[in-house]
């Protein structure tokens, strides 16, 4: 089960060119939204990158607007694990379990999966906030990382899961973000 203390949420290229065209936008963003309004509820860090920001854009507003005080990591590499200014970050939080949301599925977040599994990371795909130019895509990255080891999860099973009783002014706080 998730633990807030050993948790951390990398935010995989949600960015301006790529978000236009992906497949259920809305609905990724607004789960995104959800999830990342919650983990900071929760105290849980968040690392955010940007596939080659200059050509792609920046991280959609939706979503930089929740990023008080987190960096944005540029990058070139498909998988995060493959840049060294992630990789110093990322290790440098000491967690083990790692909830991954982002685009495109199939590629950058599919890829960067397969590297955290890899290296002995507890790894959650947060379902309902990624997603590709297709449902095919989608579904296939899905598959794909289930098949690499990663769990499926959502974003309200992996907040509940977090959080761990019905109970407190967290709990209340959390009820009103996934209504």
């Amino acid at each position: 089960m998730l633990e807030v203390t050993n948790t951390v949420l990398i935010v995989i290229d949600v960015q301006e060119k790529l978000a236009r065209v992906m497949y259920e936008r809305e609905a990724m963003v607004s789960n995104l939204q959800k999830l990342l309004k919650g983990v900071t509820i929760l105290g849980v860090p968040v690392i955010v990158t940007e596939q080659y920001p200059k050509g792609l854009g920046s991280t959609v507003p939706e979503i930089a607007s929740l990023l008080q005080d987190v960096p944005v990591i540029p990058k070139n590499s498909f998988s995060c694990w493959n840049d060294e200014t992630f990789l110093r970050s990322f290790k440098s939080m000491n967690r083990k379990q790692v909830l991954v949301s982002g685009i495109e599925g199939h590629v950058c977040v599919y890829q960067t999966v397969c590297d955290l599994v890899k290296n002995g990371f507890e790894t959650y795909a947060v379902s309902d906030t990624i997603t590709s130019r297709t449902p095919e895509n989608r579904q296939l990255s899905l598959a794909m990382m289930q098949q690499a080891g990663a769990r499926l999860t959502g974003m309200e099973a992996a907040l509940f899961e977090l959080l761990k009783v019905a109970e407190g002014e967290k709990f209340k706080e959390i009820s009103r973000i996934v209504k």
